[in-house]
């Protein structure tokens, strides 16, 4: 059966088949440390109560109908004063668009701006840029980050490249690697986009950032989280965020996201959106509309939470870099944000117990799962080169509790290598 040219070639998500190779060894009763979902487990992260509770209360009462296309006005300007009150970002309810989770809000985005072969900047590894770029039939132009820069592109890296360029999709704090960029690296970022725009023709279309923020709260010690607008007021014209309740409030499957900027773009969005009908469902919009607004519980809730994250991904890079000093062949990048960490495990070339040489980064995997019995995503199946040996390990479902046996059994598999 001939189909069309984009389920013919697009690729299906590392990710997801990981997932399912990880479910079916749990199935027959094998106990996996899986540190590969970019989710929480809810018995160890649950949402917050008020936020609970005004859920169930919406279903309650009832909200069950179809929401506003564009997001309810009650949520829009709940989300509108969210936004001003932490992170001092003043946009208008009519500036934002609602809709379940942030997927459908970069896909709204790519197409609203993005015509078929126009060329289209991300950084690897990255999530998903390489998918929506597929979507919309645009050039690839991809730039490789590397550990010297914590894995996040510089200036330097994008500014040989911006030169007709439709968008630059960018992401801080990083998914997968857990970094951020630097108030002067975004700063150098952001001129080199204003002047790229100015120089160009009226009428001609200009270059736009797709700003995915989704797990900007969610940084840690010393860390801040920095943004295009706010660092360069003439930015606002060019920049489409990308953000929701889903990592914040570990609510990822309560599905309500929020994209906001130029009104003229915010709108095609929605118009794009209208059609596919992606918007957050009514009860869950009534919900998070009420709970933005409750500055107090939602400072405690964040305290909390994040210093359980931060705990997990500091006592889990302490440990990688403990079987470093041991000589090792692994690595971890400190930890300044979101729920991931960056590790490496430097094994192709070594042999197993068995004789086996890990001869690609693909066997290094099957060996960590298989002997180690620990899963985390190859960077690779965000973009990187096949043979890159950094992962990306996440802290999402991680019980603290089994983070000793966890590197004990790690260190076992390590020592059977030679």
């Amino acid at each position: 059966m001939k189909l069309s040219h984009l389920a013919e070639t697009l690729i299906g998500s590392e990710i997801v088949k990981l997932g399912g190779e990880i479910r079916e060894k749990i199935s027959k009763g094998e106990k996996i440390y899986n540190f590969t979902v970019g989710d929480f487990d809810p018995q160890v992260f649950p949402i917050p109560k008020a936020l609970e509770d005004a859920i169930v209360e919406a279903y309650r009462q009832h909200f069950t109908n179809y929401p506003a296309a564009e997001g309810n006005t009650d949520l829009r300007n709940a989300i509108a004063a969210f936004t001003a009150t932490w992170e001092d970002l003043h946009y208008a309810p009519g500036d934002i668009l609602v809709a379940a989770g942030g997927r459908p809000l970069i896909y709204a985005c790519f197409r609203a701006i993005v015509d078929k072969g126009d060329r289209v900047i991300y950084a690897v590894p990255s999530w998903n840029n390489n998918h929506y770029t597929h979507f919309v039939e645009a050039e690839h132009v991809v730039v490789e980050a590397g550990p010297e820069n914590n894995f996040m592109p510089s200036a330097a890296d994008l500014a040989p490249h911006l030169k007709g360029a439709t968008l630059l999709a960018l992401c801080s704090p990083q998914n997968p690697t857990g970094t951020v960029f630097s108030r002067e690296t975004l700063e150098e970022i952001c001129d080199l986009v204003l002047a790229e725009n100015a120089s160009r023709a009226p009428g001609e279309k200009k270059l736009y950032v797709m700003y995915d923020q989704m797990y900007w709260h969610l940084t840690y010690g010393d860390i801040r989280h920095y943004n295009p607008v706010s660092l360069r007021p003439a930015m606002r014209e060019f920049t489409v965020f990308i953000d929701a309740i889903s990592k914040v409030f570990a609510a990822t499957g309560v599905r309500v996201g929020w994209s906001f900027g130029p009104a003229t773009l915010i709108s095609k969005m929605k118009a794009i959106l209208t059609h596919v009908g992606a918007w957050a469902p009514m009860a869950e919009q009534k919900a998070v509309a009420k709970f933005l607004g409750q500055e107090d519980a939602i400072r405690v809730y964040l305290a909390h939470f994040k210093q359980e994250v931060a705990e997990r991904l500091v006592r889990i890079h302490d440990g990688f870099i403990r079987l470093k000093e041991k000589g090792h062949e692994v690595d971890a990048i400190t930890p300044q944000a979101a729920i991931y960490l960056t590790v490496k495990f430097d094994l192709k070339g070594r042999t197993t117990a068995a004789g086996q040489v890990l001869s690609s980064q693909g066997a290094v995997s099957d060996y960590l799962l298989n002997t180690a019995k620990l899963a985390v995503v190859p960077f690779y199946a965000f973009g990187a080169r096949p043979d890159s040996p950094w992962y990306r390990l996440s802290v999402g479902t991680c019980k603290k509790e089994e983070i000793p046996a966890m590197f004990e059994l790690l260190q076992q598999a390590l020592e059977q290598l030679h």
